[in-house]
């Protein structure tokens, strides 16, 4: 496999961990081997009105120099309405050429249902999800920030004279544990401006006995630098390889800035396959929804499209721009 298709690839699969961990019972895999996927959008979870099935192939130049392969069904989506749609999602690509973009897609969609459902009657009935999933948690795993005590600098050189206003230590919120075979998995959040901050809050979480214990603590981090409207982040596999790029992926898709989200696994000693990438992008996910760092869609599709990212290890990348035309499954 070429160099070019491995890095496709590696994109794709991250993109399909995060949207699984977003939309859940929604995401629904067709074929995985062929890359083909299914998603059940409505403008309202709870009590739908009007439903959209988004059908996708991601082609091996996915991402970088071609667009998803795209099949819209809606026994109500017809004529101009369905043109419309599909000239939104063409446009959504053309200004993120290069990027991941399902999310932007699913969004526009719910976006205009929800549009759809503010101005006509209530469309055909849909059949409304009931069922909920059960979440073992362990009591003690909850943890409870403690502003109080003084920061362990640890491997960290945190300065004693720092700025009071950016340099301090930013409050810490967890999440609740989700259980698995034995092994538990817990997010950690703190919101963080520079990386100074980043350091204080690693070390304030290793003071915790139960986290400096933890098999893996995998972190993620995007600052949003205003002044040349570019992303400082970085991430931190711990252990468990390529966990910390999933997370940043997924923080990537959700387009949250000026925060942490650190996934503490404790190993049960069963192991979990891949589904140890979902728990951890699901925790991740659950808190940044919880403390509201997720933006609209429209706010991620402008970001996307106007700014770079860079991380500590890579330089500024810019995509080659690509030509779209109109894709249909057959």
């Amino acid at each position: 496999m070429a160099e070019g298709d491995a890095g496709s690839d590696q994109r794709q699969n991250e993109e399909i961990e995060a949207m699984a961990a977003i939309y859940g019972e929604e995401w629904c895999v067709i074929d995985d081997c062929a890359k083909i996927f299914c998603i059940r959008i409505s403008d309202d979870i709870d009590d739908p009105k009007w439903t959209l099935c988004l059908q996708v192939m991601l082609p091996n130049e996915y991402p970088g120099t071609a667009p998803p392969i795209y099949q819209l069904n809606a026994p109500w989506l017809q004529g101009q309405e369905r043109a419309d749609l599909s000239n939104s999602l063409e446009e959504i690509y053309i200004q993120n050429i290069g990027e991941s973009i399902l999310y932007l897609w699913v969004e526009k969609i719910r976006d205009v249902l929800i549009q759809k459902s503010q101005m006509t009657e209530p469309g055909p009935d849909v059949k409304k999800k009931t069922e909920e999933e059960d979440i073992e948690c362990e009591d003690d795993l909850i943890l409870a920030c403690q502003p109080e005590n003084p920061v362990k600098a640890l491997d960290f050189d945190v300065s004693e004279n720092r700025t009071i206003e950016i340099e301090e230590l930013p409050p810490i919120d967890h999440g609740i544990p989700i259980t698995d075979r034995r092994s538990t998995f817990q997010a950690h959040l703190a919101p963080v401006v520079c990386p100074k901050q980043v350091k204080m809050v690693l070390a304030k979480l290793y003071e915790n006995k139960k986290i400096a214990s933890a098999t893996h603590n995998i972190y993620a981090y995007r600052i949003y630098c205003e002044d040349k409207q570019t992303f400082l982040q970085d991430c931190e596999d711990d252990g468990e390889t390529a966990a910390g790029g999933r997370l940043l992926h997924l923080m990537e898709i959700l387009n949250v800035k000026n925060v942490m989200v650190v996934v503490s696994r404790w190993y049960g000693g069963i192991l979990l396959g891949p589904d140890r990438f979902k728990h951890i992008n699901n925790c991740a996910r659950n808190i940044l929804v919880e403390k509201n760092y997720t933006s609209s869609p429209e706010e991620s599709s402008k970001t996307l499209g106007k700014n770079k990212k860079c991380s500590w290890s890579d330089g500024l990348s810019e995509n080659p721009g690509v030509s779209i035309c109109s894709y249909v499954l057959k």
